[in-house]
């Protein structure tokens, strides 16, 4: 298990370097992430490199024994550069061009940042390619996280270019586009811009294939860095900074450009259902590369600085949210960051060495947390078994979110988090699945929303229904295709075979109101007109216009089952899974989660009472004590017990 974090040697005057190393021996740090913002030091100026500082520091953890993960510095621009060739800033929609003083300030197109920025990584790789601490190579940090998309004359010829190679001709892209409407038809590729500000709604294809053009070239840029380090320095371990569920980046297309998933957390403790959302992410990031291990490769040790209001976590929280990390797939527990700044934007930025040092109450759970992750090395690239999988498609969020639709409360991640929840509370495992994932391996699939989905993909769906799947699929779902065209013949007309409906109109619920469901409570959000074909009710609508019409059905497909929820009521899911015949990985009170990673089984108490659960046998690797039959965990507790002959 890797321990460690984020490390700014540059902020901090060398003698103080040798400290933080013998500090960093006694918290049980096994690798540091080092160099993610140093560009302006490595390279002080366009023909001047000064790598002196970074070679004592790489030799002086090595000393320690501590492994390094080596950032290219690629994520902040130095003011050189900037200064020299301004086109590399990057512009807004409404024509503004953003200025240097923060982080992340290029245009992702720039083909001057790009240039550079492999030059500095090549740079980098050279001189450490064969260095005994080089252990991962680090590119860039959290793209995406402030600049998403330029609007600059260089990304307008960008997306041209991107444009021509998904279309190849005019014809198709005006097809795919519907141009015929407000008369937007292009008689030349020239002709064609970024979508800016404009009078009224931008086209929605067109936008849409912005979120696509965005996410690629951004993922050029990585891939710009990935390919030279494959070159210089083959055989070490690549991987970028995800940010959990982030909507702005196609993360199933990253992953399988990444050697490793690596992720950054930050759940807020304020939040009192932040654990829920943060195994939602932590299970993500684990199917990313189809449920390898993967990092946590930053999180807080307590508060954060970017919350208007920055709770910090209270005793045991931190040991309990990064032994959850464990538990839904990492083989690293790192953070933000190893020693807190003095100055900058992130100065009130919790660490684990913090402003007071070792007699702080930070530093004395750094240590013990250090030695307890150390015990858990037996866990270290196992692996998690699901019978259930939900679908997530990038493409299907962005067109999803768009403007002009029945209702603009439709947010994906809200509505994926709502059904996750439930299989949460049920300690149920499951994977995350892309729309062209093989289904057969699961025994139900859920989709919360399918807005956008393909013909290929529909049929799969049904195929796997008929092959004795059970399918549930949420409200407004299968509605367009990849290009953001209705599908004709009724709603949703790709999946009515599997599901044995058809939606007459939609029925979206405001913001004030609720419409109650017989048996189930009332749904907020969404409801829908729903006539059936072959499926049969199993929770009516109980009043409003749609009293006594159908609000979930139950379709029987060949040997599967398909179902449809026409409202937003993931509580309906119970049955749904009970039929699916999915269990639990174990029994426990409310608010304990019980996960499974091969033979070892983590329990978590995230209530503030004292928890009993039953029915266990094994030794809990944390505290050495042998299990039979009742385990009591205290407020906060954790435990994770493995088989007795696995720790001989």
């Amino acid at each position: 298990m890797l321990y460690g974090g984020d490390y700014n040697p540059e902020q901090w005057p060398e003698e103080v370097w040798a400290e933080d190393a013998a500090l960093m021996k006694e918290a049980g740090v096994t690798m540091i992430t080092v160099g993610v913002f140093s560009w302006a030091k490595l390279q002080p100026g366009p023909d001047t490199w000064d790598f002196g500082w970074l070679d004592r520091l790489l030799d002086l953890l090595h000393g320690q024994g501590i492994a390094v993960d080596l950032a290219t510095a690629t994520a902040s621009p130095p003011a050189w550069l900037v200064r020299a060739r301004p086109e590399v800033l990057p512009v807004r929609s409404d024509g503004v061009r953003l200025e240097f003083g923060s982080r992340q300030h290029y245009c992702p197109s720039s083909p001057v940042y790009r240039e550079a920025a492999v030059t500095l990584a090549r740079k980098i790789a050279e001189r450490y390619r064969d260095h005994p601490a080089l252990a991962l190579w680090h590119i860039h940090n959290e793209y995406g996280d402030h600049v998403t998309e330029c609007f600059c004359a260089e990304s307008a010829a960008d997306f041209r270019r991107w444009l021509r190679g998904r279309y190849t001709d005019l014809d198709a892209l005006n097809a795919a586009w519907g141009t015929a409407f407000w008369s937007q038809r292009y008689g030349s590729w020239d002709e064609i811009e970024p979508p800016r500000d404009a009078p009224g709604p931008v086209n929605p294809t067109q936008t849409l294939d912005w979120r696509r053009f965005c996410s690629d070239a951004l993922l050029a840029c990585y891939q710009g860095e990935k390919d030279m380090l494959d070159e210089v320095s083959p055989g070490v371990p690549v991987t970028t900074n995800f940010m959990s569920m982030f909507k702005a980046l196609d993360y199933w297309k990253w992953a399988s450009r990444e050697d490793f998933v690596s992720d950054d957390a930050y759940p807020d403790p304020h939040d009192p259902e932040a654990h829920i959302t943060a195994a939602m992410n932590y299970d993500l990031m684990r199917s990313l590369k189809g449920g390898r291990p993967w990092l946590l490769m930053e999180q807080a040790p307590s508060a954060v600085s970017w919350r208007p209001v920055n709770v910090p976590k209270r005793p045991g929280l931190h040991r309990l949210w990064s032994l959850q990390t464990v538990a839904r797939g990492a083989d690293g527990v790192m953070y933000f960051q190893w020693r807190a700044s003095r100055a900058g934007a992130e100065k009130f930025h919790s660490a684990l060495l913090p402003h007071g040092g070792t007699t702080s109450r930070g530093w004395a759970e750094t240590v013990r947390f250090g030695a307890e992750l150390a015990k858990l090395g037996p866990v270290a690239g196992s692996r998690t078994e699901a019978d259930v999988a939900i679908v997530l498609s990038w493409d299907s969020w962005w067109a999803l979110e768009q403007e002009d639709h029945p209702s603009t409360r439709l947010e994906l991640r809200a509505l994926v988090a709502s059904w996750y929840r439930e299989l949460w509370k049920r300690n149920i495992a499951v994977d995350f699945v892309p729309p062209e994932a093989d289904f057969g391996r699961y025994k139900a699939v859920l989709a919360p929303n399918l807005y956008m989905l393909r013909s290929e993909t529909a049929e799969r769906l049904t195929r796997f229904v008929a092959d004795g799947g059970h399918l549930a699929v949420g409200f407004f779902s299968g509605i367009v295709d990849e290009h953001d065209h209705i599908h004709l013949g009724g709603y949703p007309a790709p999946l009515r075979e599997a599901l044995g409906v058809v939606v007459d109109e939609f029925w979206p619920v405001p913001d004030d109101a609720s419409v109650r469901v017989e048996g189930l409570g009332s749904a907020t959000t969404w409801s829908e007109w729903l006539d059936v074909t072959t499926a049969e009710p199993v929770a009516s609508y109980a009043e409003g216009p749609l009293a006594g019409r159908p609000a979930i059905t139950r379709n029987v497909h060949g040997e599967g089952i398909g179902w449809y929820l026409s409202c937003h009521l993931p509580s309906a899911l119970g049955r749904i899974l009970d039929e699916a015949g999915v269990g639990p990985v174990h029994a426990t009170p409310e608010g304990v989660e019980a996960t499974r990673r091969g033979d070892h089984l983590f329990l978590l108490n995230h209530t503030d009472t004292v928890s009993r659960v039953s029915g266990l046998s094994g030794i809990d690797l944390l505290s050495g004590a042998t299990v039979r039959g009742e385990l009591e965990l205290p407020p906060l507790g954790a435990a994770v017990l493995t088989p007795a002959s696995e720790t001989r």
